[in-house]
C-alpha cells in the first residue's frame, strides 16, 4: 500500500525547484553586472600572482588583533597593485592574507611581501604560498573543463536513450541541469557576499555532481521501467509513486553515506578543499532531490500527457 505520493504533491516539489533555479539565475546577473563574471573566478582561469600567507603567533604580540581587508587594500594601493586585485582574510582567527593579483615577476613579489611584513607583522615561513598562472594557461583550462562538462551531459543523453527511451535521457538532463544550475548560483551568491573564487576543483566537482545524481536517476528510472512492464496498472501515477517508495531507502542511505565524508573534508580538509566540499555538499543534496522529486514527477507528467494525445488522436 502506498503511504506516500510523490506525484500527489509534484507542483510543489516543482515550484521549489523553480525557485531555487530563479534564485540561482538572479544571482548569477547580479554577479553578471557587479564583477563581469557571473561567478568570480580563481587564479586558474584569469591568469596572474597569488600571495596566501599567515602570521607567525609564536612571536609575541605578533597576532594581537584580527586583519582587515581596508589595511591590505591600502598596502596593495601604494605599491599600485589595487586595481584589479581580490583579498581574502584567512585563517581561522583571521591571521592569513590571500591575495590575487597581476602576474609579478620574482622582485615585485619579494618587494611585496617585504612591505607586508613591515606594516602588517612577521609571516610564518612555512605558510607562504605563491602561485603564478599565465592568462592562456587559465583560459585553456577554463574551456577545457566546459568541454569536459558538455562531453559528460552529451554521453549522459546517449547513454539513457540507449538504455532507456528519449523521454527518459531529456528528464534525466533537465535534472541535472537544475542540480548544476543550484550549485553555480550557489556559489555566485558566495562570490557576492563572501569573494568565494571558483577554481578548476568547482570544476571537477560539476562533473561529480553529475555523475552522483544520473546514477540516483537510472536507479528510480529502472524500477518505473520494470513495475510498468509486471504491474497489473496502467496508471502512471501508481508506477511513479511504487517505484519512487522501493528505491527511497536506498537513494536515502546512498546520499547520506556519500555525504557525511564530504562534510568531514569541509570541516577538517583545510582551506584548500573546503569550498571543493561545499560543492558537493550542496550538488548531492540537490542531485537527490531532482532525482527522487523532479525527474521522477517529470516522467510521470509526460507519460500521462502522452497517453491524453494519444486517447484523442
Amino acid at each position: 500500500m502506498i503511504k506516500f505520493s510523490v506525484v500527489k504533491w509534484e507542483k510543489i516539489w516543482w515550484s521549489i525547484s523553480a525557485i531555487l533555479c530563479i534564485g540561482s539565475v538572479i544571482a548569477m546577473v547580479i554577479s553578471y553586472t557587479s564583477i563581469g563574471t557571473i561567478l568570480r573566478p580563481s587564479l586558474d582561469f584569469v591568469g596572474g600572482t597569488r600571495l596566501q600567507v599567515e602570521l607567525d603567533c609564536t612571536i609575541a604580540n605578533n597576532c594581537d588583533r584580527p586583519l582587515t581587508v581596508n589595511e591590505v587594500r591600502e598596502i596593495l594601493d601604494s605599491e599600485n597593485l589595487g586595481n584589479n586585485s581580490s583579498i581574502q582574510i584567512v585563517g581561522k582567527d583571521q591571521h592569513g592574507i590571500s591575495i590575487r593579483t597581476k602576474t609579478l615577476d620574482v622582485d615585485e613579489r619579494t618587494k611585496l611581501q617585504q612591505i607586508l611584513t613591515e606594516k602588517i607583522g612577521i609571516f610564518d615561513e612555512k605558510t607562504i604560498q605563491i602561485d603564478t598562472v599565465g592568462p592562456t594557461i587559465g583560459k585553456e583550462l577554463f574551456i577545457s573543463g566546459f568541454l569536459a562538462l558538455i562531453v559528460s551531459f552529451t554521453g549522459i543523453i546517449v547513454y539513457l536513450s540507449f538504455r532507456f527511451k528519449t523521454d527518459y535521457a531529456i528528464f534525466a538532463i533537465i535534472a541535472l541541469f537544475h542540480d548544476v544550475l543550484v550549485t553555480t548560483g550557489v556559489f555566485a551568491i558566495l562570490g557576492l557576499v563572501g569573494g568565494v573564487e571558483v577554481d578548476t576543483l568547482f570544476l571537477v566537482a560539476l562533473l561529480t555532481i553529475t555523475g552522483f545524481s544520473v546514477n540516483d536517476t537510472v536507479v528510480i528510472y529502472d524500477r518505473i521501467r520494470e513495475i510498468a512492464k509486471e504491474a497489473n496498472t496502467q496508471n502512471i501515477n501508481e508506477i511513479v509513486d511504487q517505484a519512487v517508495l522501493q528505491t527511497l531507502t536506498r537513494s536515502i542511505n546512498t546520499s547520506l553515506t556519500t555525504l557525511l565524508p564530504v562534510v568531514a573534508i569541509f570541516l577538517f580538509g583545510g582551506e584548500t578543499l573546503k569550498f571543493f566540499a561545499l560543492a558537493l555538499i550542496v550538488g548531492f543534496i540537490c542531485g537527490a532531490y531532482s532525482s527522487i522529486f523532479i525527474a521522477s514527477t517529470l516522467l510521470g507528467w509526460w507519460r500521462k500527457v502522452s497517453q491524453k494525445k494519444a486517447v484523442t488522436a
